[in-house]
């Protein structure tokens, strides 16, 4: 039996060739005398063209992906069985007519990452094969015509183009099941539309040939700035037309939001306060696609690194990581309290450091692409290349700056004047103008005319039912159906009209009206001088809540020195806010109706943008806690005690932590993940809130957590200095073999996590390095690019290419040590992975996901019960 097997084994390697990351410039002969080659993957060469592969006429399967291709290579015309081409990340401009009309059985066709602009005609004869098509990141203006002749077409990308409009002909058929088209100026339909999804776009299109499209001209725009810049000034004199300016004591808190018009467009302002304290919820609504003004008092201004980086190179960092492709008009303010000279110097000074601070972010991406691309293999890398050249083309668009005085009626209408003529600038503002059919603004209107009308409070908050039945008694909009006035809805929560967080359970069937109501909830408790509030509850407030002026007391101990606050604490505390601000009859819906049951609006939305951690107090063991069975989902039993809330936020002590962790060991396994320009503000309070619901035995501090899976530690430490930022894991080192697979899964884990939310910042460069374990030797190992599965290396030796010394792999890289013999494998067993219990490994497959985490280890032990929490 062995014979045949072998020769069927030959066979196959002989239908399958992969020549990937070879460095190759010419096909090999002996790939081109394999007449019965059926696959074949060059895949990161340095091919230029493919002379001789006519000759494979069997070949179903060709890879040219990340090659040299300038001109599309013609001879693939020869292939008359491929089923799948590949000729991604080229630099290939046209296609030569010809070519498809002689491959009938092409199912799969990646074009992506090139320099298209249109595509051959006779596309349109894979009509009936063709079932994938990926043209992405090419240079398309306009659509390409053979593609709406592809009958069988199912999945279909085109981000990242120039394309304005999209026909409607491409969404009659019913083939169609995938289609992207983020990062196109699209005007129809909107990409607000287009991030619906297929069905979506139909009843766009659909509602469009009803009516004549309307043009729709509004512009989403951010004010940013650190406190007391002149941001609500600036943003109420712009509004009002005139001179307004916000005394001390009405400054923003939190953000603020208004609408006006200059000329035919419509701005919608979204003033943001400046203190630190409220960054954290400001990232949440920072979008693409809108005109940053940010705005610097001249006056406080100093030309030093120190000022230039509180005022402005704070937000220009954060900028460029969490919405890279913006367009920043810098605004002085103030100027009527400096010389014009000195206005004039520090104009050029803070341009030349904004440029400046632009120039280091690109020679660093270029340094980045360069070790990579230099490195001896090179193949490792690809995602991480991938993802360095994306940001490399991605970058902040900085305006002139434009100095004005508030006081000054003049030099508001200049600035006036100059925020529109950038905004008409089309070339800055291609997705400003949106064609919507008539019905999308006549739902607008009702819902304006709905939460203006005297039976709506003053929260704007309403039942989603309740609005659509409202909506539907308006004359136009009485034979709309659901799905359509959902859609219209989705598309306006989208653009900042309102706000419905359908993938929020306790939020999905709530919409607000008014967006400031969304903001006030953040801002009762992610807010500046929260202890102020605190210790600010008035008496019959305690009262109410079964609480004592001692309580009230302890409150503000215990949130000063561990940043928690029981639920009684809480509800005094937004009750007390609420009040103050007329709003008493929506505090049971905001907290819920049941004090230890309910979860309640607030917590459903801080818990939802990572803002903050429910924990609970453990004197004991529970004996009432259901058994552990091995492969069913761990289920808990309720505490019965009052549930506590931490707000990573505001931690400020970290010696307990580093306590119970007892100093660092020279052999612990120890790695860093880098962040480039640096860790954005808030990130490492997410990612305390992120990990910590994965592992419910942990110790938080403010820049060091530890969190314990299965009796073992890991800490976790920040450093955030310029050019030097990172994320620092350890773990103990294991004193068995198996340890180790444990000991590296966990850790995995744990930068599966991190990688799963800097996604979130799109500017943001992060790469995992393991230093070398020669006491002295600063010399680091680069991590091999990651697949979900845990494994970076299948070497047993790594060698320090500064020190010189040799260390088992296991050391440096997620690796178990090879064994004497190799023990039989083992079946793979299903384990579940929730906020209950600790988390269980073993060679596995991590999918990092909100609700449920699978792993599917074949090494495991049971969860471990919450020993115990850090208050």
């Amino acid at each position: 039996m062995a014979q045949p097997r072998a020769c069927q084994e030959q066979e196959d390697r002989s239908r399958e060739v992969n020549l990937s990351t070879q460095r190759l410039r010419v096909l090999p002969p002996a790939v081109l005398g394999n007449s019965m080659l059926e696959s074949l993957d060059l895949d990161r060469n340095k091919l230029r063209s493919i002379t001789g592969i006519s000759k494979l006429c069997n070949l179903k399967k060709l890879i040219l992906s990340k090659n040299e291709f300038v001109d599309f290579p013609k001879e693939i015309q020869s292939l008359v069985c491929l089923e799948r081409l590949e000729l991604n990340q080229n630099q290939i401009r046209t296609i030569p007519e010809g070519v498809f009309s002689r491959l009938p059985r092409l199912k799969h066709l990646r074009l992506n990452n090139n320099r298209l602009c249109a595509l051959p005609r006779d596309l349109a004869a894979c009509q009936g094969s063709l079932q994938y098509l990926n043209i992405s990141n090419n240079l398309f203006r306009s659509f390409p015509q053979p593609v709406l002749q592809l009958a069988r077409l199912q999945e279909f990308h085109v981000q990242n183009n120039a394309l304005r409009q999209l026909p409607k002909e491409l969404f009659q058929g019913q083939s169609l099941k995938m289609f992207k088209a983020s990062g196109n100026p699209l005007r129809e339909p909107p990409i607000e539309v287009c991030a619906g999804g297929i069905q979506q776009i139909r009843n766009y299109f659909n509602q469009l040939q009803h009516g004549l499209g309307q043009e729709d001209k509004r512009v989403k725009t951010m004010f940013l700035g650190a406190s007391l810049a002149g941001k609500s000034t600036i943003c109420r004199s712009l509004k009002q037309g005139q001179s307004k300016l916000v005394p001390k004591e009405e400054r923003t808190v939190g953000i603020e939001i208004s609408e006006f018009q200059i000329e035919d467009f419509t701005f919608l302002f979204w003033d943001f306060a400046g203190q630190l304290e409220y960054y954290m919820t400001h990232h949440v609504f920072i979008t693409p696609q809108a005109l940053v003004i940010l705005v610097i008092n001249l006056h406080m201004y100093q030309t030093n690194d120190k000022t230039f980086k509180e005022l402005i190179g704070f937000w220009i960092n954060n900028l460029s990581m969490r919405v890279p492709n913006s367009v920043v008009l810098p605004v002085g303010t103030h100027v009527d309290c400096c010389q014009e000279q000195e206005v004039a110097e520090k104009t050029h000074d803070i341009m030349a450091r904004i440029t400046a601070m632009l120039e280091e972010r690109k020679n660093n991406l270029a340094h980045f692409i360069d070790n990579l691309e230099g490195s001896e293999e090179p193949k490792f890398y690809v995602d991480q290349w991938e993802k360095l050249k994306e940001m490399e083309s991605c970058t902040l668009t900085i305006l002139n700056l434009v100095a004005v005085n508030c006081t000054d009626h003049c030099d508001i209408k200049k600035l006036e004047a100059t925020i529109l003529k950038h905004v008409k600038n089309e070339e800055l503002f291609p997705e400003v103008v949106r064609v919507l059919p008539p019905v999308y603004r006549q739902v607008e209107a009702a819902i304006v005319d709905i939460a203006q009308s005297e039976e709506m409070a003053g929260h704007g908050m309403m039942d989603l039912q309740y609005l659509v039945s409202k909506l539907c008694q308006h004359e136009h909009l009485a034979s709309l159906g659901r799905e359509l006035l959902q859609d219209i809805l989705r598309y306006l929560h989208r653009i900042g009209l309102v706000v419905w967080y359908e993938e929020i359970k306790h939020l999905e069937s709530t919409v607000f009206l008014q967006p400031t109501f969304l903001i006030t909830m953040f801002k009762l408790l992610v807010r500046h001088q929260l202890i102020q509030q605190l210790e600010s509850i008035p008496v019959e407030t305690l009262i109410g809540e079964r609480a004592t002026i001692r309580d009230r007391a302890n409150w503000v101990c215990t949130f000063k020195s561990k940043a928690m606050l029981c639920h009684r604490a809480v509800r005094a505390l937004v009750k007390h806010q609420l009040c103050s601000e007329g709003m008493w009859d929506v505090f049971e819906e905001i907290m819920g109706h049941r004090p230890h049951r309910g979860r309640g609006k607030l917590f459903s939305l801080l818990e939802h943008f990572e803002l903050c951690l429910e924990v609970k107090h453990t004197g004991a063991l529970n004996p009432q806690a259901r058994e552990f069975v091995p492969g069913k989902p761990w289920e808990t039993t309720r505490s019965q005690g009052e549930s506590w809330y931490l707000f990573p936020t505001y931690l400020n002590q970290t010696e307990e932590v580093y306590e119970v962790w007892g100093g660092d060991h020279p052999e612990d396994l120890h790695i860093r993940a880098y962040f480039s320009p640096e860790i954005p503000e808030g990130f490492f309070q997410r990612f305390l809130v992120k990990a910590c619901s994965f592992y419910s035995t942990h110790w938080v501090a403010k820049v060091t957590c530890l969190l314990v899976c299965n009796g073992r530690p890991l800490l976790i430490k920040e450093n955030n200095q310029r050019a030097y930022s990172y994320l620092e894991l350890r773990c103990r080192k294991p004193s068995e073999r198996t340890g180790f697979q444990l000991a590296w899964d966990f850790l995995v884990a744990v930068v599966l996590l991190m990688q799963k939310l800097s996604e979130e910042w799109p500017g943001l460069h992060v790469c995992v390095k393991s230093p070398c374990r020669t006491s002295g030797c600063l010399a680091e190992l680069l991590w091999p690019d990651m697949d979900g599965t845990g494994a970076t290396t299948k070497e047993d030796v790594k060698t320090c290419g500064t020190c010189g010394h040799r260390f088992g792999a296991e050391l440096l890289l997620p690796k178990v040590p090879r064994p004497l013999e190799e023990p039989p494998a083992q079946p793979s067993a299903h384990y579940y992975v929730t906020s209950y219990g600790t988390t269980t490994f073993g060679p596995s497959s991590i999918q990092v996901t909100r609700q449920v985490r699978t792993l599917l280890p074949p090494l495991a032990q049971g969860p471990t019960v919450m020993v115990r929490l850090l208050k």
